[in-house]
């Protein structure tokens, strides 16, 4: 049995989380402002609120890396915004549907970076194809486990 085929593709961060983050972050407002807590009170935690959310959009807006490949023979790569190819392992996925594959990779030392892929900023057959890699090599995972418990 031949061995599947690399995945790559390019990054760049999705539009959709600072539009989900803006809502999340205006309700959250909203409630603040309409809940019985003292005005200093109120005034300080929309503040808070407002430094969180930018700090939180700043993290996902300037994502160091501009690609990133999966081989089954070399596992993760990135390939970092100074041109610089770094190894990375896969902590933790989550998928949404065929819309969104969110990845959760380690690099060197203890940086993480997570990488949402979204219609907005990736293809879906790329998206597709990822999801299946995934979802074997879960499986594949979970069955040696299995086996290695019994």
């Amino acid at each position: 049995m031949t061995s599947a085929p690399a995945i790559g593709f390019e990054y760049q961060p999705s539009r959709w989380l600072g539009r989900v983050l803006l809502a999340v972050a205006a309700l959250a407002m909203m409630a603040l402002w309409l809940s019985a807590v003292p005005i200093l009170a109120k005034i300080v935690l929309a503040v808070t609120l407002v430094v969180a959310a930018g700090r939180a959009w700043s993290r996902f807006a300037r994502s160091p890396v501009v690609a990133a490949g999966w081989s089954q023979r070399s596992g993760w790569t990135l390939r970092m915004a100074d041109g610089e190819d770094q190894p990375a392992t896969l902590h933790a996925f989550r998928t949404a549907g065929d819309r969104l594959v969110w990845l959760h990779l380690a690099v060197s030392g203890p940086r993480s970076i997570s990488l949402l892929l979204a219609p907005d900023n990736s293809d879906g057959d790329i998206r597709r194809r990822l999801r299946m890699r995934l979802a074997l090599a879960s499986n594949s995972e979970r069955h040696a486990a299995g086996h290695s418990a019994g």
